[in-house]
């Protein structure tokens, strides 16, 4: 047979759609296997190569499971709202709607070109009013139980795109989306308060099998610390100047304090701040650095020493200074820090800046060249000197500040309350209602969703606000409590919203009732695999989890974790060994790949170039060698017939088929797939096979390429799928080897390999050894000192 794939790749993916081979079953009595990937966003690009491969790992394991007689649920949808579609349809004119709808229909034709087992009649779209109904519903339900909350900060915020971004979206003082400098600004902003469930989120791990580095990035993003609330008295007010440390017992080294430039006080007590010019000054050039230029650890000190405001450190009694500096942020801890110049590198700097004195309190270091920041023996510490445990001197310290009335073991996170909106039109409307009379009202269930108005102009304001604030038919309405005239919210949610929970929806997606059916719940959840890339394991991962176990706590959702596993893939890279991007002119087409190798092709060779957790190279070259081996494939239909088994293969492919059927579990496809390359070797250097084994082949193959499969089980003789055959079973006893390759050394150099019976007697071994041809020779007319052997792997034999 002549591998024809644009006849028979069609041929196969059409009757796969017409038989909805792949259609999950809600309550089978079969065993569920639900696998999730991260559902894309739809650009108008189209796909890439690296889309494939996201979606490949568990293309393969889904169509195994099958065939191994689990119901499977293995779904897609498009994750469509957010600011690139927005973007692009200001930039061409085009209505996010139809540019939306438009990527979707292409993304779903590259999907199925490329011959994917999803479930089709189960796709999400999350810009689908049916969809983002239920995703209002969670929101109202967080601001019901006072999760969802609006407070006034400074925020990130993007100029080129004006919107607010969370700390999430604006790593490195980025925007996330156009990459230009974020700045910061004074904004009434809707937070999630995430931050109650940090504890939850980090319980949760202890329950489920991910990789240890998404564990740990979790771990580090939620950033738990345990430590103490110290309050430094303000002589001369009735003030108290709350920080958090984790180090309290470093308290007879505080030599000064600093407030975020921001802080309120400065405000309360101007009239006692003899340089407050100078601190609005000050505060002015802050307020044009980002968050990530004010916190970076190299830069140039700067701040200004308060003229008026002093503190008392409650453990001496002595007054010290007071700063402001830009690297102390009110939406980090207190808004205060306290300052340990000789125990932490930015205080010393600080401190050798502004001449503030430096004190030793652990032994160690030579504070005069640096700050001292390992473990010692504590000194100048009043009732802590002498200790050397850090876990012991910390309870001492927290143990006294509780006695004084001064302080309390506390807990902080590093993760913050997640920023929750955007003043742009191309997301989900917030379902709130501003009244003058009632205050913020949620909008009604049964008026749910609340829907996007269709409108021409969705460019955002230049003054910040959402372009729906222009709208006045939207904006204007009567509160559904007192119903007086009142103002709906005018932002939207940040594109996070809809992927935080498209995996319930996915077990019942046409409901209109609920956002999915209690029982389907309960059969498919949880996720039992999830994969997707490691850029979203904090923030879509953690995000996701929190709404999750939220859904939980109300009773909507089965159990406490969506996901029992979750894995990741690697990227691939550009032939150039850098990373894909139409800017360097090196991203692959999956489309034009298909044209002229075909899908099976493409397929193979995305799990066969490397390991599927690192990243890989593009090599044209090695994907015609994926070629010159599916031809391989179907040219053992010429060789084929009869029943049974051949005798000189029947170890070759009993050795395969266990190390396929483990490597699918284990995610190492690459070697499975060169598994299947030896296996052909073997075939042909046999000559022949029988159609029972070439029917193991198919079959075996079928996840990697299911095309091809198709197409030989069918030549067989079989009226069924291939794609819903029974996995093949291999026989434990033919993966054994019946022989042994042994070294053979004279006087412990090696001369010589021979084959020997596995197991085989001392005495066997030996003389087959000394009549090999090559060692003969070597001890003919010598003495034989000793003989030894180790069995199955060597025979040393001394002579003289």
């Amino acid at each position: 047979m002549k591998h024809d794939f644009r006849t028979i790749e069609k041929k196969w993916q059409d009757r796969w759609d017409a038989e909805k081979a792949f259609a999950a079953v809600d309550g089978s009595d079969k065993e569920k296997f639900y696998a999730l990937v991260e559902f894309p966003y739809p650009s108008g690009a189209g796909m890439h190569v690296g889309h494939i491969k996201a979606y490949s790992g568990l293309e393969v394991v889904s169509r195994k499971r099958r065939m191994q007689g689990y119901n499977v649920l293995f779904p897609i949808g498009f994750d469509a709202f957010g600011l690139p579609t927005e973007n692009y349809a200001i930039k061409t004119g085009m209505h996010p709607r139809t540019v939306t709808d438009k990527n979707i229909e292409k993304f779903s034709s590259q999907l199925r070109r490329v011959g994917f087992s999803f479930d089709w009649d189960r796709v999400i779209d999350t810009t689908e009013e049916d969809y983002y109904k239920w995703t209002q519903w969670i929101f109202l339900k967080l601001f019901e139980k006072g999760l969802a909350f609006r407070d006034k900060t400074l925020v990130n915020y993007c100029p080129h795109c004006k919107v607010v971004l969370s700390n999430e979206d604006s790593q490195g003082g980025k925007c996330d989306i156009c990459h230009s400098d974020v700045v910061q600004k004074s904004k009434d902003v809707w937070y999630l308060r995430i931050t109650e469930y940090a504890d939850k989120l980090l319980e949760g791990l202890e329950e489920v099998d991910y990789l240890p580095t998404v564990k740990q990035q979790q771990v580090n993003w939620i950033g738990k610390s345990t430590g103490a609330f110290v309050n430094f008295e303000v002589p001369g007010t009735d003030e108290k100047l709350r920080i958090y440390t984790t180090r309290p017992d470093t308290l007879f080294g505080v030599t000064f304090m600093v407030m975020a430039p921001e802080h309120p006080m400065l405000d309360k007590y101007a009239d006692r701040i003899a340089n407050m010019q100078e601190v609005l000054d000050y505060r002015t050039v802050c307020a044009k650095k980002t968050e990530f230029e004010r916190t970076q650890l190299v830069k140039e000190k700067t701040g200004v020493k308060l003229d008026g405001l002093t503190a008392k450190n409650p453990l001496t009694g002595k007054e010290i200074p007071i700063f402001i500096s830009d690297y102390v942020m009110m939406g980090y801890g207190t808004g205060a820090i306290m300052a340990v110049p000789a125990h932490d590198q930015r205080d010393w700097e600080f401190a050798k800046k502004f001449g503030v004195d430096i004190i030793e309190v652990i032994k160690g270091g030579n504070i005069e060249e640096e700050a001292y920041a390992g473990d010692g023996e504590m000194v100048n510490s009043g009732f802590l000197n002498g200790y050397t445990n850090k876990k012991d001197s910390i309870a001492r310290a927290i143990e006294e500040l509780t006695k004084l009335g001064c302080g309390e073991m506390g807990v902080q996170y590093k993760m913050k309350d997640w920023a929750f909106n955007r003043q742009r039109y191309w997301g989900e409307p917030i379902p709130i209602v501003h009244c003058p009379h009632c205050g913020m009202v949620g909008v009604p269930y049964e008026e749910l969703p609340l829907r996007l108005p269709k409108v021409e102009n969705f460019e955002p304001g230049s003054d910040g606000e959402s372009p729906l604030a222009k709208i006045e038919s939207f904006v204007n309405c009567k509160c559904p409590v007192c119903g007086k005239d009142a103002k709906r919210e005018t932002d939207t949610m940040p594109q996070w919203a809809g992927s935080s929970w498209y995996f319930l929806r996915y077990i019942d997606p046409h409901n209109t009732e609920c956002l999915a059916d209690p029982d389907k719940l309960k059969y498919w959840m949880a996720v039992d695999w999830y994969n997707g890339g490691m850029e979203h394991v904090t923030r879509h991962m953690i995000y996701s989890r929190f709404w999750y176990r939220f859904l939980y706590d109300l009773g909507v959702v089965p159990v406490a974790e969506p996901y029992k596993k979750r894995t990741a893939q690697g990227l691939i890279l550009g032939p150039d060994g850098e990373k894909m991007s139409k800017s360097k002119g090196n991203v692959v087409d999956p489309n034009v790949v298909v044209d002229e190798f075909g899908a099976d092709v493409l397929r193979v060779y995305i799990l066969f170039m490397g390991d599927y957790e690192k990243a890989a190279p593009w090599n044209e070259s090695s994907m015609r060698g994926c070629k010159r081996f599916l031809d391989r494939i179907a040219g053992l239909t010429d060789m084929a017939s009869g029943k049974g088994e051949t005798p000189a293969i029947t170890k070759s492919i009993h050795k395969t088929l266990k190390k396929v059927t483990e490597d699918i579990e284990n995610m190492k496809f690459n070697t499975a797939i060169a598994a299947m390359m030896t296996l052909i070797n073997d075939i042909y250097d046999c000559g022949k096979l029988t159609n029972d084994e070439l029917g193991v082949v198919a079959r075996m193959l079928c996840p990697f390429a299911p095309h091809i499969s198709e197409e030989i089980w069918e030549m067989l003789g079989h009226k069924d799928l291939c794609s819903l055959a029974q996995w093949p079973e291999y026989d434990e006893t033919k993966t054994v080897d019946n022989t042994v390759e042994v070294a053979v050394q004279i006087n412990g150099k090696l001369r010589a390999t021979v084959e020997l019976p596995l197991n085989c007697d001392k005495d066997v071994a030996i003389a087959t050894a000394k009549a090999d041809e090559r060692v003969a020779p070597l001890i003919e007319g010598k003495t034989i000192v000793k003989e030894i052997s180790v069995p199955n792997r060597i025979v040393n034999i001394v002579v003289r």
